[in-house]
């Protein structure tokens, strides 16, 4: 699964399956600049912490 990781904040969300650019099924990232997002898979952002909207394991947005 691909996630969105927010580079500035190092929050990684869950990316909206049909969407392009940065798109998140939490909407958090929808005013955050494209240069501060990354599409990563979701298992390579093992550092990164989890959207509490996105994942049932995470905290906060």
């Amino acid at each position: 699964m691909n996630g969105v990781l927010n580079e500035t904040t190092n929050k990684i969300h869950k990316h909206e399956h049909g969407r392009s650019d940065f798109q998140t099924t939490c909407g958090a990232t929808a005013h955050v600049a494209h240069e501060d997002l990354r599409l990563i898979p979701v298992e390579q952002a093992d550092d990164a912490n989890r959207c509490g909207r996105c994942f049932e394991d995470g905290g906060g947005y």
